[in-house]
Formats: C-alpha cells, structure tokens, sequence
C-alpha cells in the first residue's frame, strides 16, 4: 500500500478521514480499518506494513550488491546499447574524414541525431581549427 510503516498508516489514516475502510481477504492475517478500535487489527497493519518496508530495503539492497557484483566483473549495467559499434564508427569517419553534418550522417547510418551525440566522441581541438588555419 505504500513505502514504509509511515507511508501506510497515513494512507489508512486518510482513507478512514474519508469513511473508506481497508479490507484484506487475500492474507490469513486479518487487516480491517473499518473498526479504528479493534487493537489486533492495528497491530496486523504496522506488521503487514512493516514487512513490506523490509522487503523493500532488501529488495534494493540486493540490487545494489548485483550491480556492484557485475561492475567489479566488468559487465556493463543496464540495457544493452542498441547503437551498433560498426555504424558508429563509420558515422564518425563520415564526420571527421568526410566533413558530413549530423543531420547527413543520421540519413547514412539509421543512427538517431540523440544516439550519435551521445556515442560520438567530441573532436579533438585540432580537427576544429584546422579550417580557421586554412582560412587565414
């Protein structure tokens, strides 16, 4: 129902302020906010809430152990990348040999203008004066 115990009891607190009760049928422990009064069902509550907050922490805490388990192996977190290695480097040959702009090399490879900023490695200063020298 929510993140935490807090989260939870507040939820119940408002949905009790607007006559609306919560109900569990699903758990053999009984939850039933209808009656305030009734101390069992308060107590399974904040248990049920309680054990959803600590499976949550778990939860996270094991991703963030598999994330630093793959990152000290090396392997690359996250989704794979789409942008094939081939493409990318003929899209940086068509900008830096050939002088094609982004919207040119976007129609040459399929490689979306976002990707090709993303994965293109900026220019080196050298490559960028090299028209002002010609120039001058």
């Amino acid at each position: 129902m929510g993140r935490g115990v807090r989260d939870t009891l507040n939820l119940i607190h408002d949905l009790a302020g607007r006559g609306v009760g919560v109900r569990n049928i699903a758990d053999p422990i009984r939850v039933d906010s209808a009656n305030p009064e009734d101390p069992m069902s308060q107590l399974a509550v904040v248990m049920l809430a309680l054990f959803g907050q600590m499976e949550r922490t778990y939860a996270i805490e094991r991703a963030a152990h598999a994330r630093a388990v793959a990152a000290a192996k090396g392997k690359r977190i996250g989704r794979p990348s789409v942008v094939d290695p081939k493409k990318l480097a003929y899209a940086e040959h068509l900008r830096d040999q050939e002088d094609q702009s982004i919207s040119e090399i976007v129609k040459a490879t399929g490689i979306t203008r976002s990707s090709l900023y993303r994965h293109l490695p900026t220019r080196s200063p050298e490559t960028l004066t090299a028209d002002n020298q010609q120039n001058a």
